[in-house]
């Protein structure tokens, strides 16, 4: 369980976010809202990148203010940009950077890492560099890098805004073959028809929240 709890944030002397309240317990939640409405800022608010400057974030009763390490055991985050997260020269080493301190026998995480790369797309990709792939494979491997650490919640922030058609479908696919819950930022509403809650943002406020057919109508009426 995550609950927001009146939360309310400033970049400087915007208010970002206005006396947030909510709980996400679903599998399966979208956000979504206009350029500019504090959904990014909301959404970076779930694992602690974001401390809000007035009420709290709790994750499973941990505080994203004074627990945040072990908050982002639980919730991963994936930007839209991948490069904002590729950390290590290629891309073996890359997925492996969640597993340093692990314990683990260096064979055992190297036959994990080989395994998470083929079955996420990025078969036998190892030893190649990393800054050097596509941007659909980088957004691949972003994933990679965090599966492997096996949060049970992962809050994407468009995922697959820069990607061409044919990688936002690949990414897609992934995402929503997960057994973790998702917590989805986008501006593909069509993405979020099978998803069992939707949240709305508007001018830094939740303006709506409920089933997807309904928050998305509420949205396409606003814009229109």
């Amino acid at each position: 369980m995550i609950v927001v709890d009146g939360v309310s944030h400033r970049l400087g002397d915007q208010l970002v976010l206005d006396r947030v309240d909510v709980a996400l317990a679903e599998q399966r939640i979208g956000v979504i809202g206009a350029n500019g409405s504090g959904k990014s800022t909301f959404a970076r608010l779930l694992n602690g990148l974001v401390v809000p400057d007035s009420g709290t974030v709790t994750v499973d009763g941990l505080s994203t203010a004074k627990d945040g390490r072990e908050v982002r055991r639980k919730v991963g985050f994936v930007f839209t940009d991948p490069d904002a997260q590729i950390v290590m020269p290629t891309v073996g080493e890359d997925v492996a950077f969640g597993l340093r301190r692990s314990g683990l026998p260096k064979a055992e995480i190297t036959a994990r890492v080989g395994d998470m790369l083929a079955r996420h797309g990025l078969p036998g990709f190892d030893d190649r560099p990393a800054h050097a792939l596509s941007g659909g494979e980088k957004q691949l491997l972003a994933l990679c890098s965090l599966l492997i650490t096996a949060p049970r919640t992962l809050v994407c922030d468009e995922p697959t805004t820069l990607l061409d058609l044919r990688n936002a479908r690949r990414v897609g696919a992934l995402l929503a073959g997960l057994p973790q819950r998702l917590v989805l930022v986008t501006h593909d509403l069509n993405a979020l028809a099978d998803f069992e809650r939707v949240l709305l943002f508007d001018a830094g406020r939740l303006v709506g929240d409920g089933p997807p057919a309904d928050v998305v109508a509420q949205y396409r009426t606003a814009q229109s």
